[in-house]
């Protein structure tokens, strides 16, 4: 199997990867439009920021090549981000797969922080990205949310409901760091080798 996990100067990629090398696959860290639109799978995760990602893949081509895969797609923490349509980060336009607003976080309640750091339970829905694990515990490091939608496949609660996985067609997407979640994150990676 050809996994292709996009490159686009994000942060926390090789977790990924390693996570991928213990399910016994080894992925190709590309950005080579042949290489991604040939894969058998594209994972596109990473941390950062929303403007200067978003203005690196137009600067390769790579919004409109990742917008038109028909092969299974899994974006990761920024990767779910920058699915969606806009992002309040850098007032930044998106790819637009996910017809979602991204805003940040406003601390209106005592004992909550901005970012939201650590474990958190994401109540998922029975789609194929969640066989097996049933509102699992998973890992968060971010400051912004992607509204709740009609794409919309698991929830998360921190300071108000938001979208902790998404997906439309092929595209799926969490908020939440699998390679990052122990055995719940990794049977969600190995579901999503298996669609």
């Amino acid at each position: 199997m050809k996994v292709a996990v996009v490159k686009y100067n994000a942060g926390n990629v090789q977790s990924v990867i390693y996570a991928l090398q213990r399910l016994g696959v080894n992925p190709l860290h590309t950005e080579d439009q042949q290489e991604i639109r040939t894969a058998d799978k594209v994972i596109f995760p990473g941390q950062g920021e929303a403007s200067s990602a978003m203005d690196y893949l137009r600067s390769k081509g790579l919004d409109q090549v990742l917008t038109s895969l028909t092969q299974p797609f899994l974006g990761i923490c920024i990767g779910l981000q920058l699915m969606c349509r806009h992002s309040e980060e850098g007032d930044t336009d998106c790819l637009g797969i996910f017809d979602l607003e991204v805003k940040r976080f406003k601390v209106h309640q005592h004992g909550f922080k901005v970012p939201h750091m650590g474990w958190n339970r994401l109540e998922t829905d029975n789609s194929q990205l969640f066989q097996a694990v049933e509102n699992p515990f998973m890992y968060y490091v971010h400051s912004y949310y992607a509204e709740v939608g009609i794409e919309t496949t698991g929830i998360t609660d921190y300071i108000l409901p938001f979208s902790g996985a998404l997906q439309k067609d092929n595209y799926y997407a969490v908020q939440a760091h699998p390679e990052k979640s122990s055995d719940a994150g990794q049977t969600i990676l190995t579901n999503f080798l298996n669609i």
